[in-house]
């Protein structure tokens, strides 16, 4: 499997040593399970926006129909201010 070098601060080396001893787990298993998490994290923002443009292309008129104040201006559209 492969392998990262990651460099601490003392302090943040001794906040991760502190946390790892307090949930009985290893510094290692500490700082993967982080970053898996902050992966997954990722990974679900970025399939919601996905949803959430899908969603509204396929319903953009509906919206344009409700929200006519924050359609964009015809007159002008493309030219620069």
């Amino acid at each position: 499997m492969p392998a990262l070098n990651v460099e601490f601060s003392d302090r943040e080396l001794e906040d991760l040593r502190q946390i790892a001893k307090e949930r009985g787990t290893s510094m290692k298993a500490l700082v993967r399970e982080a970053a898996a998490a902050d992966i997954a994290r990722h990974r679900a923002l970025q399939e919601g926006a996905e949803a959430f443009r899908r969603f509204f292309a396929t319903h953009a008129d509906e919206f344009a129909a409700a929200f006519p104040d924050d359609e964009p201006s015809v007159k002008g559209a493309g030219q620069a201010a």
